[in-house]
């Protein structure tokens, strides 16, 4: 098994990227990038890596979903008592990474992240399928379960309590929105010399635009 890992090697022929065919911001980049994901059929291009740290200065990572690509960064919704929610209150600082293989490509972003209003958290909250909603009151997520039978169980006392009515969003449920500072645009090249066309945010929210070695 470790032997054949050596054999796995990708050339990465299907695109370039150049500073001069990127938009002056980030996020126009991104959206135009998500685009072309989307367009390509992609299974779950909205997937992305978040990664926090602990108190303890432990990093941890996991794959969620986009819902909101603004001017300003990304948006995300997760319950807050779960182990990311906990570790962003501490500390509101986050790295996102989509990979898109089927095109070459990878985003890399870094930044501040804020709590959304409970307005925009309880909107969002009501356009999700009726089976989400329940289960977001049904998970105390990531907390230790004695099995699954505990949240089936949740899940049908929720349902017949909410039955006939409409789901209410949890207190402990919304969005976040992290707001870029750094953004990396990597697209493979033969070789393996990519390339990687970075934006970062300096004085007076100015964006610098630069391509770094790959």
């Amino acid at each position: 098994m470790m032997d054949n890992l050596l054999e796995l090697r990708k050339e990465y022929i299907m695109a370039r990227l150049d500073e001069a065919h990127t938009a002056n911001h980030p996020m126009e980049q991104f959206k135009t990038w998500f685009g072309e994901a989307v367009e390509s059929k992609i299974i779950e291009p909205n997937a992305m890596m978040l990664s926090t740290v602990s108190s303890t200065g432990q990093p941890s990572a996991r794959i969620v979903l986009v819902r909101d690509i603004l001017s300003e960064g990304i948006g995300f919704y997760t319950n807050y008592e779960s182990r990311k929610g906990k570790e962003l209150a501490f500390q509101p600082k986050a790295a996102i990474t989509f990979f898109w293989p089927e095109l070459e490509r990878q985003v890399r972003f870094e930044g501040i992240i804020h709590k959304m209003s409970r307005e925009d958290s309880e909107k969002y909250f009501a356009q999700r399928p009726r089976g989400s909603q329940i289960g977001a009151w049904t998970s105390p997520q990531s907390q230790k379960i004695e099995s699954r039978h505990e949240i089936e169980l949740a899940e049908v006392n929720y349902s017949k309590e909410f039955e006939g009515k409409e789901v209410p969003c949890p207190p402990h449920w919304g969005g976040f929105m992290m707001v870029i500072q750094y953004a990396e645009f990597w697209q493979g090249r033969e070789n393996r010399l990519h390339d990687r066309i970075c934006y970062s945010l300096g004085e007076e929210d100015m964006w610098e635009r630069f391509r770094l070695a790959p």
